[in-house]
């Protein structure tokens, strides 16, 4: 299993980014989907989930209304839509997975709010 994001870096508050996951190495199109985020000295917080056929969505408190995960099963990505950003929205973002019981993560793509 291989999960690879990309699409960070540096955005004014107010601003939009957009992260993409590349998934391989297992049926990706059978698996749920979940961004995480990291703070340096904080626990990884939970962002956004979506289910195996894109059908059911989740998203964090903090981010709902903002974010947007979706997913392309037939290009094994998984995508993050950030909009009206936040300096607290600065972090590490992860993609998950969960394959044969085992948590998969990828490296993470930086994200920095700020102007």
């Amino acid at each position: 299993v291989q999960l690879v994001e990309s699409g960070g870096g540096l955005v004014q508050p107010g601003g939009s980014l957009g992260l993409s996951c590349a998934a391989s190495g297992f049926t990706f199109s059978s698996y749920d989907m979940r961004w995480y985020r990291q703070v340096p000295g904080k626990e990884r917080e939970f962002v956004a989930y979506i289910s195996s056929s894109g059908g059911v969505t989740n998203y964090a408190g903090s981010v709902q209304g903002r974010f947007a995960i979706v997913r392309g099963n037939a290009r094994n990505t998984v995508n993050l839509q950030m909009n009206s950003l936040k300096s607290d929205d600065t972090a590490v973002y992860y993609c998950r997975s969960r394959v044969g019981g085992i948590i998969y993560w990828g490296q993470g793509t930086q994200v920095t709010v700020s102007s």
